[in-house]
């Protein structure tokens, strides 16, 4: 039996004796610390279960993390869920089961679970997410990202998918779903707007679509950068929040400042789905350097809904970090 979310793997008297990992513990799961400085604990712990190979801080750093599956801030908890899929480390596998199978947790936090396991490539969640899949009853956006992670698995397990050639990204982050594949035919930004545009395709192949744009987004001054953010930016028509959500994130990811408009224009709706607003407000956070961004920012502090106002809150932290001019917007510093 898998353990729920708010219990640890490993016993109280076994809990990390390393400091590092001990104090980030304790600031990203005190409900009292600041909470920029618990996203920049937990992004230090994500780099420290992330490390290859394995080190003796990797599976402390993963039991870290989840220990604070027990906030009550549903952003931070999707960050959490967020940040072990991309560990690559299958000791975080019991931790995100449990999480999607609590229907009692918020959605955006159940999603990003799925989307981990996806990421972990973990064909023994199959089962899982097919029956959440398959659910009518269960919410949208957590069917649409087990689709979306079912498919992914599927993809990384066949032969084709290993025998496809994919373009070397900008980018170290698993994603949903790759770019499309190398091919002598390379397809042109309207061919590839034409597939993430058209609704009745699966949305792995749309978000394959996706990912090709981000790539050819980047770096910013390529000729092909900002007819790719162009075309990505109209993504936020689509009738799927999973879809419109996902279109935020790679622009945050590109940090483009042709994605400005669209992104405050979708911040400022208030009728947008919140997990969109969200990751709208954090890719601006992102651009913090761009004049203008963190006085719309700003504009949003007292935004009725409070997955919205953290947002504003990290996005302006990340905006501080973007004037920093420090390498890393998470160090494993704990002073």
């Amino acid at each position: 039996m898998a353990p729920s979310a708010t219990e640890p793997i490993i016993s109280p008297e076994d809990l990390p004796s390393d400091p590092t990992i001990s104090a980030l513990r304790h600031t990203l799961t005190s409900e009292t610390a600041p909470l920029a400085k618990r996203f920049r604990a937990l992004f230090s712990l994500k780099h420290l279960a992330a490390q290859k190979p394995a080190t003796p801080q990797t599976v402390p750093a993963i039991d870290a993390i989840a220990a604070a599956f027990t906030s009550p801030s549903a952003l931070l908890k999707h960050e959490l869920a967020y940040c072990l899929g991309q560990s690559g480390k299958d000791e975080a596998i019991p931790y995100l089961r449990a999480v999607i199978e609590d229907r009692a947790e918020d959605a955006m936090c159940r999603h990003e679970a799925a989307e981990a396991l996806g990421a972990l490539g973990d064909a023994g969640s199959l089962k899982l997410l097919r029956q959440r899949r398959d659910d009518a009853e269960e919410e949208e956006v957590v069917r649409e990202t087990c689709e979306i992670a079912i498919e992914r698995i599927e993809w990384e397990r066949s032969e084709a998918g290993k025998a496809e050639r994919l373009k070397q990204s900008d980018f170290s982050s698993i994603d949903p779903a790759p770019p499309l594949a190398k091919s002598a035919e390379i397809p042109s930004i309207p061919q590839l707007e034409r597939t993430l545009l058209d609704t009745l395709l699966p949305l792995f192949q749309r978000y394959r679509a996706m990912f090709a744009l981000r790539d050819l987004a980047s770096p910013p001054d390529l000729l092909s950068a900002i007819p790719a953010v162009q075309a990505l930016a109209r993504g936020f028509s689509d009738p799927s929040a999973l879809f419109r959500h996902e279109v935020a994130f790679v622009f945050g990811q590109l940090s483009h400042p042709a994605s400005i408009p669209s992104l405050v224009a979708t911040l400022s709706d208030t009728k947008e789905a919140s997990m969109v607003r969200h990751e709208a407000a954090e890719a601006l956070g992102s651009l913090g350097e761009e004049d203008g961004v963190e006085d719309v920012l700003r504009g949003f502090l007292n935004d009725p809904e409070q997955v919205v106002r953290e947002s504003i809150v990290v996005a302006l932290d990340m905006a501080e970090f973007e004037r920093s001019g420090l390498a890393e917007y998470a160090t494993v510093s704990v002073a």
